[in-house]
């Protein structure tokens, strides 16, 4: 050792660093199982979501319809409200809404349930000819399987109509009026709320959000509440429209029933590509069965399926995407797939509302990143 003279310091290696240990669940077979679980975890939320809701229907329902009217009416709303208090807009509004669509129901049900028996009776015999038309055929189905599926049908309508829970007794029948009084009151009830209050409400429920989060859901109400409207009004529209088509048709051919027929075909128009199908099928095999001034129900029926062929095409090049607009538009798939799950959950009531809902989700996809800027995920992909 030499004094007066520092010692170098040996040269200092850097640290080694092990690679990432490989364990097992970060080899592929690991991070398809993380996904499953991820998955799995998912689906459980959503069908613990859909059993609470199912569980509640007395007010899901309610509130569901509620903010269905209250998009619809958002722009007459609106205009009602910059020229008075909103208070009084509200309340001449909601009285205009109650009375208008209860006016068109209970005209509707008075109409069909006066005739329904004869309406039902009709198309039972109609049926019973296109099977006795079928069993003709050299690949005809045996009786007993027709006679299944006719059963299966009854079944299937009879549940959806009326829901599982009713039964034949006179205690099914007082819960079911207690239910349906309660759903409309509370629905009533939230509609004004909804009508008054509206933007303020989706701006407490915004308050936990902040920056970019913030902005993002504020694009997601707008969109929201702009596809609903337009959705509700649009089928409305092309609703009428298909009635009125259809039951000029049925009225100039001079069947049986054709108020209720008609008034049938503006209900069920409001469930896409199948309701409207439906109703004409009834017309069809009610036209079969009387045949109306022409006495021959064979050529009636066959000129009500080109009435009803003719109505859906108007309706599906022309009044669709003039009224409802390309930004509704959705694959016939996806509305098949939305009308089979909303009918699985929800009887009719899921077939009418499972589209709009679709139409909702698909908008705010559509405005996830920005007003004009879809999630990544959903973005177009340029092409080489």
């Amino acid at each position: 050792m030499v004094f007066g003279r520092r010692r170098s310091a040996p040269p200092v290696s850097a640290p080694v660093v092990a690679p990432p240990a490989r364990g097992a669940w970060r080899d592929g077979f690991g991070i398809l199982a993380t996904r499953s679980i991820q998955i799995i975890a998912v689906v459980v939320l959503a069908a613990g979501i859909i059993w609470g809701m199912r569980s509640v229907t007395v007010v899901v329902i309610p509130v569901i319809l509620a903010i269905v009217f209250a998009a619809a009416f958002e722009p007459v709303m609106g205009w009602m409200r910059a020229r008075m208090p909103s208070v009084l807009a509200t309340v001449i509004l909601l009285l205009a809404i109650v009375g208008v669509i209860g006016g068109i129901v209970w005209a509707m049900v008075r109409a069909v349930a006066a005739q329904w028996e004869d309406l039902y009776a009709s198309a039972q015999e109609g049926v019973g000819q296109v099977i006795t038309w079928v069993n003709t055929l050299p690949y005809a189905p045996d009786q007993e399987q027709i006679d299944e599926w006719w059963t299966a049908i009854q079944d299937f309508a009879t549940s959806a109509q009326f829901g599982s829970s009713l039964g034949s007794g006179a205690v099914a029948g007082v819960s079911a009026v207690a239910s349906f009084v309660t759903g409309l009151v509370l629905m009533v009830v939230v509609l004004f709320f909804f009508l008054k209050d509206g933007p303020l409400i989706w701006d407490f429920l915004l308050r936990p959000f902040q920056g970019e989060w913030h902005e993002r859901m504020q694009r997601v109400g707008t969109k929201s509440v702009d596809t609903l409207g337009a959705y509700v009004r649009g089928t409305a529209a092309v609703a009428a429209a298909d009635a009125i088509g259809i039951g000029i048709g049925l009225f100039i051919l001079q069947i049986p029933l054709a108020l209720p027929l008609t008034l049938l075909v503006f209900l069920l128009a409001f469930i896409p590509i199948v309701g409207a199908t439906l109703a004409g099928i009834l017309a069809a095999l009610v036209g079969l069965v009387d045949g109306g001034f022409m006495d021959n129900g064979l050529l009636a029926a066959i000129i009500i399926v080109a009435i009803v062929v003719g109505v859906n095409q108007l309706e599906g090049n022309f009044l669709q995407p003039v009224l409802m607009g390309r930004a509704l538009k959705l694959h016939s798939l996806v509305i098949l797939i939305a009308l089979t799950i909303g009918t699985v959950l929800a009887g009719i009531l899921g077939a009418i509302l499972a589209v709009p809902l679709a139409a909702v989700v698909w908008g705010i996809i559509q405005v996830w990143d920005g007003e004009s800027t879809p999630a990544r995920w959903a973005r177009k992909k340029d092409r080489a």
